[in-house]
């Protein structure tokens, strides 16, 4: 009888040793923190600068149910437009084996991104080069890569934007084209723009500048020339850190210039045709979702904008003694007065 006791008891107190420590693995589980998704995010300017950008994706992102801080983590790195720094941030970024990396700032930051990992999914936010030209994706339908995203690059926006020049300056006939050699897009220099320019009857002339000292010998030399109009395509680092500096000469040399993005206007630019970018950056937390979810980026089509907007800065005209017709007035989506 005592021994039979001692089975039962022996039994209940393994039972009892399983169930504590069932209890205590699920206590400890239920201790240890989730693990949540880490978005890595390179921009190649400021924080500030890059605010614009990084600002609506993760509202957009909110939107989808992630919110930083609770659900996910980003981790951000800004170059602050010193691009030497871009491979050396990017490198930061592989080795604290984020799940996806964000990037922000043209084709220099997705270039040294995607030098830096061939692995970790790259979701580019608005490259101004063209994405397969550039040799970053292998096509728009089906990359091919680690790299996806968006694209700011549509090909009809070059003749547009002349279309646009030629209509706020009537007698418009010889166009000046900036252009720098390393960044600029060659499709877009000598295709897009003669086929549109012969539609149009306007005679187009472009103006290599390799660095900050060749803007100001293009514009010395455009002073003699006296240009009717002034062409400025995205040109990389080189002309989007230097907006300012090239909107500057433009006014004082009174020249109409039109512009690939409305951040020229923001700074003293006359008119930009371009993408409606908050909308495009909005796109990227779609992107990231579907990464996150197992989506592989070689399967995910590059977005072309779908949104675009045209912005004029009345200040600028009046300063040039320029009248904007009424007609392309009326279509602007933002007027600055």
């Amino acid at each position: 009888m005592s021994s039979k006791r001692t089975s039962v008891n022996l039994i209940i107190v393994r039972v009892l040793c399983l169930l504590l420590t069932f209890l205590a693995l699920t206590v400890t589980e239920a201790q240890q923190p989730k693990k949540i998704p880490r978005i890595g995010y390179l921009g190649a300017l400021t924080p500030d600068r890059e605010s614009s950008r990084a600002g609506p994706i993760r509202l957009a992102l909110r939107e989808l149910g992630y919110i930083e801080g609770r659900n996910i983590a980003i981790e951000y790195r800004y170059a602050e437009g010193n691009f030497g720094r871009l491979r050396e941030l990017a490198t930061e970024l592989v080795r604290l084996k984020v799940d996806v990396i964000v990037v922000g700032g043209g084709f220099d930051p997705v270039k040294a991104t995607k030098d830096a990992t061939k692995i970790i999914p790259i979701v580019m936010t608005g490259a101004g080069a063209d994405p397969v030209e550039a040799g970053l994706v292998e096509s728009l339908a089906r990359p091919g890569g680690n790299v996806t995203g968006i694209t700011l690059v549509s090909r009809e926006l070059g003749g547009k934007r002349l279309e646009l020049l030629k209509e706020t300056v009537p007698k418009l006939t010889r166009v000046a084209v900036l252009f720098n050699p390393t960044r600029g897009s060659v499709r877009e220099l000598k295709h897009d723009l003669p086929v549109a320019a012969r539609a149009l009857e306007l005679t187009v002339r472009s103006w290599e500048i390799r660095d900050v000292d060749g803007i100001g010998k293009v514009f010395a030399a455009l002073n003699k020339e006296r240009p009717d109009g002034l062409y400025v395509p995205g040109g990389g680092p080189l002309i989007n850190t230097n907006l300012s500096r090239i909107t500057d000469f433009a006014l004082k040399s009174r020249l109409p210039a039109v512009y690939q993005t409305s951040d020229a206007v923001a700074a003293g630019g006359l008119i930009s045709y371009a993408a409606n970018v908050e909308d495009s950056y909005r796109r990227v937390a779609w992107y990231i979702d579907r990464i996150l979810k197992g989506a592989k980026p070689a399967e995910l089509p590059v977005e072309q904008p779908t949104k675009f907007e045209l912005a004029i800065n009345l200040n600028t005209a009046k300063e040039i003694g320029l009248t904007i017709p009424p007609h392309v007035l009326a279509r602007a989506d933002k007027v600055i007065k």
